[in-house]
Parts: structure tokens; sequence; C-alpha cells
């Protein structure tokens, strides 16, 4: 009985020996993060994640780099870089908004052929806001003569139009790289953009009962620009300027007064940034002089758990800006 067990025990030695070379190994067809998805796509940070899943469909894996902690600053964790190890492509905002720790995953994961897509670099001029909201030119001559001498807006995921050019870039990259489901990205990327223009039109027709007039609001953070234009309404300032730098009194009494001057009745808040005190303030102080606001949220879809991302996040976290717009004005 002795010997029998010995030799079951030598058995499983030899089992286990002819395995361990195999256990363990990560390849880069079969990372941890994509497991053996033809198709290994990765994204920067939410906002652009469901753009890309519905292209990419039924060929493959999307994963967000960032999850709560949002597009901003330069920092990356080993579990981030897990995910860009074994991508394909990555998908970025550019203009400088993400573009640092992006360069730190390129840099730092170990994965050479990652190509690195930045979305927002490849709109033309005319669809660019300047960093305080206004519109940059409709030319590209200036640009080419070096006449542009201030930042733009890199919130340009807010904007519909720009969210379907956002839809065709991707396209053309998942195509460049896997010609082999070049018809069915392009299908995938025409039905998602129908759905894409369909909000912009229900959008207009929810909000057609604002006065045009009256189309003003003050953010609390400058990342709304481009939804703002896409339903003509006019950010006229906002309460932080600086990210997490509160306004000082005089800067707060400022924007009381021209808010009064404006007619401004809405504030709106990032769900990150509905806390603030300024945002309270504000309210309070303009409601303490006789105009009564609405402090709502709208969401910059720049943070969001894993658990909610799905193909349809975009799509619902834009209706729920345009009702809690809707609300805010009845």
């Amino acid at each position: 009985m002795t010997r029998t067990l010995l030799r079951t025990v030598g058995s499983v030695a030899i089992a286990l020996t002819t395995l361990l070379p195999f256990v363990g190994c990560k390849t880069k067809d079969n990372g941890p993060a994509f497991g053996t998805s033809e198709v290994k796509v990765a994204v920067s940070f939410p906002a652009l994640y469901s753009l890309a899943a519905n292209v990419v469909g039924d060929t493959g894996t999307v994963k967000s780099v960032k999850s709560t902690q949002g597009a901003h600053g330069s920092e990356v964790t080993k579990t981030e870089m897990d995910v860009i190890a074994s991508a394909d492509l990555l998908f970025a905002n550019g203009m400088g908004l993400d573009d640092e720790f992006t360069k730190k995953l390129r840099e730092g994961s170990n994965n050479p052929g990652i190509k690195v897509v930045y979305l927002g670099n490849q709109l033309k001029h005319k669809y660019l806001l300047e960093s305080d909201g206004c519109a940059c030119c409709k030319e590209e001559e200036g640009k080419e003569k070096g006449g542009h001498d201030h930042d733009h807006d890199p919130h340009v995921w807010m904007g519909l139009d720009r969210a379907v050019l956002f839809v065709d870039f991707i396209c053309t990259a998942l195509s460049d790289k896997y010609p082999q489901h070049k018809a069915t990205f392009r299908t995938n990327a025409d039905t998602y953009k129908v759905k894409l223009k369909a909000i912009k039109e229900e959008g207009t027709k929810e909000l057609a009962g604002w006065k045009e007039d009256d189309r003003k609001i003050v953010t609390a953070h400058g990342s709304m620009a481009y939804f703002a234009d896409t339903f003509k309404i006019e950010v006229v300032d906002t309460i932080q300027k600086t990210v997490g730098k509160e306004p000082t009194k005089k800067q707060l009494d400022e924007l009381i007064e021209k808010c009064q001057m404006e007619g401004v009745r809405v504030i709106a808040a990032e769900p990150q940034f509905s806390k603030l005190g300024g945002v309270k303030t504000l309210a309070d102080e303009l409601s303490r002089k006789g105009t009564k606001v609405s402090v709502i949220e709208l969401d910059n879809l720049e943070t969001a758990t894993s658990a909610e991302l799905t193909p349809g996040w975009y799509e619902a976290k834009m209706r729920a800006n345009i009702a809690a717009l809707k609300d805010a004005v009845k």
C-alpha cells in the first residue's frame, strides 16, 4: 500500500512538473485584462468607453483605464498598467487632458506594440471651443499660419456632434488594426451614430420651451461648454476658475452681479463638484437678493465605477443631463 501511495505521489509530481512552465504565463494574447479576446482595446477614462464599446461590439473587449479618479493628473497605478500591458489600442482624448498619464502608461507598460490614438487631436478647428467656452475661429487658415495662441477646451466628448466624429475616428483606427473586422466596425459605428444623433434631436425638442434669451447657466467647473453648445445654451461663467480652488469673496461678488445682469436661473455642478461651497453660497446669495435659481447636476462623464460602464452608459448619462435641464427650466 505504501509503495502504491508513493507511485501515486510521484506521478502527480511529474504531472505538476510538466504543467508548471505554463502556470502563470501571461502572454499578450491571453492577458489578465482581456482574456482570449481577439480585439483588445483600452480607453483612458469612462467618457470614451461607450463610444469604443459600441464600435467594437462582439468582436472583442474594451476596458477603461481610469474609473472613479477622472482623466486629470498623471498618476498611474499597477492595475492601470496591467490593462495596457495586454491591449492593442488605447483611445485617449488628448488636447492636454489625459496626455500625461497615457504617456506614462505607454512607456511603462512593456508593450511597445500598443498604439495610442488621441481622438480630440483629430478634430478640425471649427469643432473646437476656446478654454473660456467661446467658439474658436471657423477656418483652418489661422491654425496653419500659427494664429492660435489660445488653449482649447478639451472636454469635447460632451458635444454630441463631436462624439459622432469620435465614433468615426475610432472606427478608422480599429479597421486599420483589425482589417478582418472592418465591415463589422463600420456597421456598428453607423448604427451607434444614429443613436447619438437621436439624443441630440430628443434634447432639442425637450428644451424647446426654454426661451432663447434665457438659455444661460453658470457651471461649477469648466467642462460643460460643448454640451451647452449642442443645445444652444450659454455658459455665462464658472464658479471654480481652477479645479479644486474655491472663488475668493471678490470673485464671488462679481459672479453674483454677473448672474443678476445676465438673468441666470440655473447653476450646474458635476456630481463630483456638487457639494462645493461656492455652489451653495452662490445660490444662497442670489436667492437672498431676490433671484431664484435652480441647482442641478450635469454629469461630465469623467468618472464611473467599472460596474456602471456598459455600451449604453454614455446615452443614459446624456439623457439624464437633458432631463435635469428640462426640470430646472419648467
